[in-house]
């Protein structure tokens, strides 16, 4: 089984407005566990072989632009394992993984530390609120969740991004 992220993601952090973001390209092979219902698939994705497209100009726009070049954000996947419910479509995984901007390749700032259920479900926290859409015949499924993004420790980051905060990511995918 393998999940590939599509166009048409979305990642909002705190009060900011969203960033849409292309992640086309990226995904990876899931690991298939035993599971003890025969309509439940027990997946498990490997952190080493795992890709997830960066946040640059090229695959990412706030308020409709570009980011300015040199700004990126890389993804650094921990942990993506859950379950995928056959019958209803619905789809929970659990994401751990680490954000890390940069500016240049001088300007590294800590990671964002990012724990959330991404699910096919509706998701509502504090500051925000989306949908999923279950797995369709065609693959297609959009996975939301909400994470409390935790301080860093760098004064600059925490006031800048207000943390710690609620970030919101919705995740266009195809999983066969």
């Amino acid at each position: 089984m393998q999940l590939k992220s599509l166009d048409g993601c979305r990642l909002k952090i705190g009060s900011y407005p969203p960033f849409t973001y292309n992640a086309n390209g990226g995904g990876g092979k899931a690991t298939l566990l035993p599971s003890p219902n025969n309509k439940i698939l027990c997946l498990r994705f490997s952190s080493k072989t795992f890709s997830i497209p960066s946040l640059t100009s090229r695959t990412t726009k706030f308020l409709s632009l570009p980011l300015p070049p040199g700004l990126k954000i890389d993804m650094s996947l921990d942990n993506l394992e859950g379950t995928i419910d056959i019958n209803s479509g619905e789809v929970l995984l659990k994401f751990e993984s680490k954000f890390i901007f940069s500016i240049g390749p001088i300007i590294k700032f800590p990671a964002l530390l990012v724990q959330t259920t991404l699910t096919t479900g509706k998701v509502k926290g504090k500051l925000h609120e989306g949908e999923g859409l279950i797995l369709q015949k065609n693959g297609k499924a959009k996975l939301v969740g909400i994470s409390t993004i935790p301080l860093t420790e760098n004064k600059v980051l925490d006031t800048f991004l207000c943390l710690p905060t609620e970030a919101l990511a919705e995740l266009q995918c195809e999983i066969k």
